[in-house]
């Protein structure tokens, strides 16, 4: 694997728990404790939670139920269906240390200083050309890669791979300050004829500012300065509440494109280096976080022989729609905000009111950016839950509750009386009894979505579906 950020590193967790031996090469020497993503909607922290990290991280970031883009228009997380009803605002390089330190204790090796330089691929695996920091170069071997490597991805340029897309916004700004005062909103958005300003808090006093500055264009690698920053500020909100002792100062430009395939033979696209887009509705981090936990059960079943090479497919057919889905929802939100129509905005405003009153509307919006809305396309006829997420449910005896049994990195059987046919999979899954009158049997996926559901199954039904899913095996045991 190729880029030890979020996506990188909660995928080779996944592999080397799977009993998978993983070698992650990161370019950088050490780890950074500055970056632009800041917060983890519902989706992905369930995903953390059936890796035992979302309660270390909440003790760290702060929960914010609702975000306010522009006008009274409110994306309301708090009415939905989670653990974890609102967005974590946490600074991502606090999300990547408690994600290696599971990728570590799992036994994933990580080479730091590892930059790759190109790669070819054969039938039978790919060769991985590899700088070390003394410049010395070695060729690194492996059955399948996964380029982690974020928008400027060695792998995917290796591949010769496209990126189409465009550049939407440039000469962003991006500060990590400490205030005098307070913003009235834990999430504080403005805009208006000159801009946009946004305030986000980490929990520990310091709070990340995204300005923009419709009239001072300037190029990424311009040094900003905290008289800018405070200059906009000051223009979109009226005050810039004390801001001082900047940590990080930097502009960046934000682009929309999209692989148009995830998957080369045996080389894949995860996160940024798929898919990048505005970090309007904070999608971003979340989403690769999201690749890598659809692919890394996908590839452990087929290195172990559980699986045959068509599941590896279903990674592109299920995680590019949704990064095509993320980037529409990510444009329509940036270009609402930076619109400079005096007209635009006033009916935008008003469109705010009207929708802030439609409860239906606003559901649909904090299920999609908070991902708790994603589901996978299934097969016709079949149950009407298979593809869909699978919320936490309450299970009897230990674990208690669904996501605590995912943490095994299996499959879970949820049903009454189905720990006997199971039995010749123990090895693969893990079986539960539902606390509740849950009336069909789930095949729940390690990524927390329905492989399989059926109303009362017969015991055949339920060994054709874990056949199906989890392959062949003696009847004697796994």
């Amino acid at each position: 694997m190729v880029g030890a950020g979020p996506t990188g590193l909660l995928l080779a967790g996944d592999l080397a728990k799977a009993g998978v031996d993983v070698t992650l090469l990161e370019r950088r020497d050490q780890e950074s404790n500055l970056s632009r993503a800041f917060g983890l909607h519902a989706r992905t922290l369930e995903q953390l939670d059936a890796r035992g990290l979302a309660e270390e991280l909440l003790r760290i970031g702060t929960p914010t139920p609702a975000l306010h883009p522009f006008g009274r228009l409110s994306i309301d997380f708090s009415r939905l269906r989670t653990r974890f009803p609102f967005i974590l605002t946490i600074p991502q390089w606090q999300v990547e240390r408690s994600l290696l330190r599971r990728t570590e204790e799992a036994g994933a090796a990580i080479l730091r200083g590892a930059r790759v330089t190109g790669l070819r691929q054969d039938p039978q695996g790919v060769d991985v050309d590899v700088r070390h920091p003394d410049g010395t170069t070695a060729t690194l071997r492996a059955r399948y890669v996964v380029g982690t490597d974020g928008a400027r991805s060695t792998v995917r340029q290796s591949l010769g791979m496209p990126f189409p897309g465009t550049s939407v916004i440039s000469s962003v700004m991006l500060a990590d300050v400490l205030l005098d005062r307070a913003p009235d909103d834990i999430f504080n958005f403005s805009s208006n004829e000159d801009g946009f300003t946004f305030f986000a808090p980490f929990g520990d006093g310091w709070y990340r500012i995204i300005a923009w500055d419709r009239h001072r264009q300037m190029p990424d690698d311009a040094p900003l300065t905290l008289e800018e920053v405070r200059d906009i500020t000051k223009r979109t909100i009226g005050n810039d509440l004390g801001m001082h002792d900047p940590r990080w100062l930097s502009r960046f430009h934000s682009d929309e494109r999209q692989v148009p395939h995830y998957r080369q033979g045996r080389v894949f696209l995860a996160g940024d280096a798929a898919h990048v887009h505005s970090p309007a509705g904070g999608m971003g981090m979340n989403t690769g976080m999201q690749d890598a936990a659809n692919l890394g059960w996908k590839l452990a079943a087929v290195l172990h022989g559980w699986a045959g090479d068509a599941l590896l497919d279903s990674y592109h057919a299920e995680r590019h729609p949704v990064g095509r889905r993320v980037l529409r929802v990510s444009h329509a939100l940036l270009s609402a905000v930076t619109t400079g129509s005096s007209l635009v905005r006033v009916l935008r405003a008003a469109l705010a009111t009207v929708v802030h009153q439609l409860v239906v509307v606003e559901a649909r919006a904090s299920r999609g950016i908070s991902g708790i809305g994603i589901a996978y396309r299934a097969p016709r006829g079949t149950h009407p839950l298979t593809g869909r997420r699978v919320p936490d449910l309450r299970l009897a005896g230990e674990p208690t509750r669904l996501y605590e049994a995912l943490r095994e990195g299996k499959f879970v059987l949820v049903g009454r009386d189905v720990a006997a046919v199971a039995a010749p999979w123990a090895g693969r899954l893990v079986t539960a009894s539902p606390a509740t009158s849950l009336r069909p049997t789930l095949l729940v996926r390690p990524d927390g979505y329905a492989a399989w559901a059926a109303e009362e199954p017969d015991p055949d039904e339920v060994r054709k579906a874990l056949t199906r899913w989890l392959g062949e095996v003696h009847r004697q045991g796994a």
